[in-house]
């Protein structure tokens, strides 16, 4: 078994590393952890779990909660927080195990065609019939359901607010793909085009998959929160743009930040209007949700606080987002009035422009940059940028970097050098220090 193989296992089995540093126990409770045999439709062949938490209110809201490759519902039961924390706010948890094999440990389907679409079959059905148990068993209201999820399941809850944006009102992803991020299932080993770090679409690309899962849906988009630490090698970090590119796309929203903080050290947190929230978590491996972070998207879906007096799942604000979001200033620490890499004049070169887009906290920064090419279009294309005195670059992603502080090269890799007249691809950098005032310039051959 190769390295990445032995890895992923381990991982999702136990949790050991999909839960970082947390060693959780069952929470204390008369109430316990139930295997449902028979839910109903089950094409995916999947197991289910359910706790049902003793203080709940006459109609709990729902929460799907997905373990990673090789893991099951059981395990992701004992080892995260979100059954203690339903013990507190009386949610009901579902539990799915995936029972499909990918080569390396049991998955949850986000692969075949089947899956992708509404009503289509496989996993996705499973967690629908799921669902629909605890609703007509347990009383659960199917205006507040949620899906979360580590690793796989991380990938699964994009997956499901993808195909079923009617039932699910919100979700929170841990280092996820975007929807459709595999072709088939030859492509969802780690090293296939989706996680070697080169997929790189634009995001109408992305957000157009998105819609095509259900073509006749014409209602509010569930809000998403994403995960992923900056050290994920597994799952590369760079997905996390992917995803955000895709969910911003789907909302209508700017890939520019509204606001940026840091709810917590090492949390470096943007958000893009109320609909979407990315966190990444500095120095972090393939390792989440850790401490405290179940906690952050039970609150994110508002299941928090007393249920609103609006009808459940149709707030005038979307779920866990309040008017104005909780510790952001009326300016964003970080960030400058005039909003980071959209200069007046968009610096160029030869046949090729550049701007820069910047998510900086305190030590530290992701930088954006959007190459565009001239009326003549490119053949490849390098970027030289200037960084302030004590910054450094500590990865680069869809780019080859020549040096690591003071004036830096980028070039293209083999898969985004050709661009044709006014095409655009991006590529993106994460640093040490302040990347403010980095003015890039492009050449192109």
């Amino acid at each position: 078994m190769s390295r990445m193989k032995t890895v992923l296992v381990g991982l999702a089995s136990a949790l050991v590393l999909a839960t970082g540093v947390v060693a959780l126990s069952p929470p204390a409770s008369a109430a316990s952890l139930v295997e449902v045999t028979n839910f109903g439709n089950n094409p995916g062949g999947m197991r289910m779990h359910i706790y049902v938490p003793d203080n709940r209110p006459a109609n709990p809201p729902i929460v799907v909660a997905m373990h990673g490759c090789g893991g099951s519902g059981p395990g992701f039961y004992s080892g995260s927080e979100f059954a203690s924390l339903s013990n507190q706010y009386g949610f009901i948890v579902i539990y799915p195990s995936a029972m499909q094999e990918a080569g390396f440990g049991r998955c949850f389907d986000t692969w075949s065609d089947a899956s992708k679409r509404r009503g289509g079959g496989s996993d996705p059905v499973s967690i629908e019939s799921m669902v629909n148990y605890a609703r007509t068993q347990h009383g659960g209201d199917i205006n507040r359901v949620y899906a979360t999820g580590s690793s796989s399941g991380g990938m699964m809850t994009q997956h499901m607010l993808a195909v079923y944006p009617d039932l699910f009102k919100a979700g929170a992803s841990f280092m996820g793909v975007p929807f459709n991020c595999f072709a088939n299932a030859a492509a969802y080993p780690p090293g296939g085009p989706c996680t070697n770090g080169t997929m790189n679409r634009t995001p109408q690309q992305w957000g157009d998959m998105v819609r095509a899962a259900h073509p006749g849906f014409t209602g509010t988009r569930p809000p998403i929160q994403l995960w992923h630490g900056t050290n994920d090698t597994l799952v590369p970090y760079s997905l996390l743009q992917e995803s955000i590119e895709q969910w911003t796309n789907v909302h209508g929203l700017s890939q520019t930040p509204t606001s940026t903080d840091t709810p917590q050290a090492n949390w470096n947190r943007r958000r893009f209007g109320t609909q979407v929230e990315a966190y990444a978590i500095q120095g972090a491996g393939h390792s989440l949700p850790s401490t405290g972070m179940a906690r952050a998207a039970i609150q994110f879906f508002g299941l928090d606080r007393a249920a609103p007096t609006t009808p459940p799942g149709n707030p005038t604000t979307p779920p866990g987002n309040p008017t104005t979001p909780p510790g952001n200033p009326t300016t964003p620490p970080g960030n400058p009035t005039t909003p980071p890499g959209n200069p007046t004049t968009p610096p160029g070169g030869a046949g090729c422009s550049a701007t820069v887009s910047l998510n900086q906290w305190t030590g530290g920064f992701v930088a954006t940059v959007r190459v565009t090419a001239g009326s003549a279009g490119t053949n490849g294309w390098s970027v030289s940028m200037t960084l302030p005195g004590g910054a450094s670059v500590t990865g680069v992603w869809n780019a080859n970097r020549s040096g690591n502080s003071g004036t830096v090269q980028f070039s293209n890799v083999s898969y985004n050098g050709r661009l044709g007249s006014g095409q655009s691809t991006e590529f993106g950098f994460q640093g040490s220090g302040s990347g403010s005032g980095m003015t890039p310039s492009c050449t192109a051959s």
